[in-house]
């Protein structure tokens, strides 16, 4: 489910998969950081955006930015907690796909603009549909949400972590997408 012309980030991003090997285990390396992150992503898990919007949020960054192991992962996550498939399939396609509520399509264009980051910063028209559709609080807890998947999404390219090492740990063989 990657985006259909992937950009110069995504394409290195994505080289060499045929031959991914994760390069380094950066949470045995840096534990202390690696917990208060977690914790800081946690956090926002608890702040009262629906898990619907969590999910769609986490795939279409981890698409944007070609993160094989965090789109994984979170269409897994998705899947156990509901999610349909064919809404799944429509991540991608989500401004032609009627599958979507005006509230799921401000986050998704939310996304968008904060993953992609305009050089002269997010419009006035892209703000103003979002908090047509969050209150002041829930957007910044959306902006936190973005934030968090775009750097997982660092981390994991980086490193290259390999899609599906972590399911058995994190309960993602529960989705049974494997």
């Amino acid at each position: 489910m990657l985006s259909p012309s992937p950009d110069l980030a995504t394409r290195a991003c994505l080289d060499d998969r045929s031959t991914m090997t994760q390069r380094l285990a950066y949470a045995q390396h840096s534990p202390v950081v690696f917990k208060k992150f977690l914790e800081f992503s946690n956090a926002i898990r608890q702040a009262g955006i629906e898990q619907t919007i969590y999910d769609l949020v986490d795939i279409r960054a981890s698409q944007l930015n070609g993160c094989a192991f965090c789109l994984d992962m979170h269409v897994k996550e998705a899947k156990i907690h509901g999610e349909r498939e064919l809404r799944l399939h429509h991540v991608t396609i989500w401004r032609e796909s009627p599958l979507f509520s005006a509230r799921e399509r401000a986050a998704l264009a939310w996304t968008e603009e904060l993953t992609r980051l305009p050089e002269h910063g997010v419009s006035d028209e892209i703000y103003a549909q979002v908090s047509a559709q969050f209150s002041e609080k829930e957007l910044a807890d959306l902006t936190f949400l973005v934030m968090a998947i775009n750097a997982w999404n660092r981390v994991n390219c980086a490193f290259k972590t390999l899609p599906g090492s972590a399911d058995q740990a994190y309960g993602l063989d529960k989705a049974k997408l494997s």
